[in-house]
């Protein structure tokens, strides 16, 4: 009889379940692995790839996940999200956030570097929780990407186009 794959739900959730058994935050794993809270959240949800130099780390850190779990996290993720998610009221102000910084963001980033913008590949994000001034807990988001310029688009440049001399 062959096997049903697993969905990304039921894998997620599995994944999860490791963590919450735990009793870990995704803080208190990324202090034990080397990486951002974001990226290990990231991991356990299959929005990010497991790399082989982090499997003992994550293993030390969190001893419940079994070696099919593991084999699942090193494979290339599928990079989605539920677009229901945006009902929920920490995503909605975040996608507001930007949406309303979104454009004067864009123009610091011109002004500084020159015409382009922020990878989302190569990028680093992390939460962190600080005390204001007034003495409330804030929340401090962590937006870390290479600086990527938009380049002037060239046929000499672009390699399918190229001329081959004939010989």
């Amino acid at each position: 009889m062959e096997q049903e794959t697993p969905t990304k739900a039921s894998i997620v959730s599995s994944l999860m379940a490791v963590k919450r058994r735990s009793g870990k935050t995704f803080s208190q794993i990324a202090e034990e692995t080397g990486l951002t809270n974001v990226y290990v959240a990231q991991l356990l949800r299959r929005q990010a790839q497991l790399k082989p130099d982090t499997v003992p780390k994550l293993r030390a850190s969190l001893p419940g996940f079994v070696d099919s779990q593991i084999q699942l996290m090193m494979e290339p993720p599928l990079r989605s999200y539920d677009p229901s998610i945006i009902q929920d009221p920490t995503i909605y102000r975040l996608n507001e956030a930007v949406m309303h910084f979104g454009e004067s963001i864009k123009e610091i980033i011109n002004e500084d570097f020159g015409d382009g913008i922020m990878s989302a590949i190569d990028f680093f994000c992390s939460v962190d929780k600080v005390k204001g001034v007034d003495g409330k807990e804030r929340v401090v988001l962590t937006f870390d990407g290479k600086y990527l310029p938009h380049t002037e688009h060239k046929v000499e440049n672009m390699v399918s186009r190229r001329k081959v001399p004939k010989e």
